[in-house]
């Protein structure tokens, strides 16, 4: 599951188009080696999952005979390594990326296992360590730049997710183009990706079934004005669906204290070629309007699906989800679905303690159909967060998430009711 993405692209386009283009990216170059640099992220993470009203957890040689323990617990750590060298001198500027990641586990087997954290092996053992690596080739003429090979994706309509021990990673080419002022152009194609726990490249969708077979991507981001920001994209995945998304985004600032945020998201599926997914019919929206005063946020969105099926996605990246009530759980994607959030954020800068925040959210979804019924659903997320400021840990982030998730009978079999509570700790590392 997803937080919800305050226009990630919109705002990476928006901060690039701040200062003057006086000269391409490849006029500026400074050379393969000056220009390169390498990062190291180490992640730990607990998290737990405690099943309710006899629901259960994966079966596995560890659970007695038709048995299955209601409560999954992991904690791990793992490595993530990126090295990104410059781009030679000249018209057409080469360099290569290079990842290289790994984790290890701490606890978490003997039938508690199932979060997300670590594979399996063919006994039903959960792992304990996994990695993997891979490399690009990219190019550079001018402000457009083509990547090929290994890569984190962040596309609306394809996206690696991040939100175990490891990353997703997916293969193939893409092309992104920066050469007019606000506007940044994208089109890929992909044929193979990695799931979290997968180490093979074509893992997404587990042992023994169909993965990726290729995703055709296109997008556009421009930025009308600092504030105001749109967003359109597609995708073709081959034998699944093909998929149509837009964004807007606008911020009204009030004064120097207070602004107005809206989001606007839609997606439209439309399922394909042999449908390995089965049928795909679905178009879902969220509007989302927040208010911002000094340290203090308040979110109001809703979100609405329609069509014979909800949405799906997860061959396509199990981040591609960019709709407001994505969040810890829950997206609030089924079938003919409404839901409503009410959201609060506190950034303790205003306090005077920097780094510290606080998040707080409630979705109600309900309207789902399911061939027992109306389906309903409800999910409330607590959050907080504190990155050091200053000294030889600086930037080091200590973060707690807890979920709590309910449905009725007739959507039981989205996912069952279950309290999630996670720990994590990161620390990024430039060394170069």
């Amino acid at each position: 599951m997803r937080v919800m993405k305050w226009s990630m692209i919109a705002l990476a386009v928006a901060a690039g188009t701040s200062q003057l283009a006086v000269a391409s990216s490849q006029e500026e170059s400074k050379g393969f080696v000056e220009d390169s640099t390498l990062n190291v992220k180490t992640r730990a993470m607990y998290m737990n999952r405690d099943y309710k009203h006899g629901a259960g957890n994966i079966a596995t040689p560890f659970t007695a005979s038709g048995y299955k323990s209601g409560y999954r617990e992991d904690s791990g750590a793992s490595l993530l390594g990126t090295f990104e060298s410059g781009f030679t001198q000249g018209t057409v500027g080469v360099g290569v990326d290079v990842i290289a990641m790994g984790s290890v586990r701490f606890d978490g087997g003997e039938g508690r296992q199932g979060n997300g954290l670590f594979r399996s092996d063919s006994d039903g053992k959960p792992e304990d360590s996994q990695g993997k690596a891979g490399a690009a080739a990219k190019f550079r003429i001018s402000d457009t730049v083509l990547k090929v090979g290994d890569q984190f994706v962040a596309s609306p309509v394809f996206a690696t997710d991040d939100s175990r021990l490891l990353p997703e990673l997916a293969r193939g080419t893409l092309i992104t183009s920066k050469e007019i002022k606000g506007l940044e152009l994208s089109a890929g194609r992909f044929t193979s990706l990695s799931s979290q726990t997968g180490m093979g490249h074509d893992s997404i969708n587990g042992k023994h079934t169909p993965g990726l077979t290729s995703a055709n991507i296109a997008g556009a981001t421009y930025a009308f004005t600092d504030n105001f920001t749109g967003t359109i994209a597609a995708s073709d995945v081959e034998d699944y669906f093909k998929k149509q998304y837009v964004n807007l985004n606008l911020t009204v600032p009030v004064d120097d204290k207070q602004s107005l945020n809206f989001d606007f998201n839609a997606y439209r599926t439309k399922d394909q070629g042999e449908a390995l997914y089965g049928e795909q019919d679905n178009k879902i929206w969220s509007l989302a309007a927040a208010y911002s005063l000094e340290g203090h946020k308040f979110t109001v969105a809703y979100q609405r699906n329609s069509g014979d099926t909800g949405y799906n996605y997860g061959v396509d990246g199990n981040g591609t989800i960019f709709v407001a009530n994505s969040i810890q759980i829950s997206d609030f994607v089924g079938q003919e679905e409404k839901s409503w959030q009410a959201r609060y954020d506190l950034n303790m800068s205003s306090y005077g303690v920097p780094g510290l925040s606080f998040m707080t959210r409630y979705v109600y979804g309900d309207n789902i159909e399911t061939a027992a019924g109306e389906g309903k659903e409800h999910e409330w997320n607590l959050e907080s967060k504190y990155v050091l400021q200053e000294g030889p840990a600086k930037d080091l982030s200590f973060r707690v998430r807890y979920a709590v998730y309910r449905s009725n009978e007739a959507y039981s079999g989205y996912s069952a009711d279950l309290n999630d509570l996670r720990l994590i700790v990161e620390y990024p590392l430039s060394i170069l």
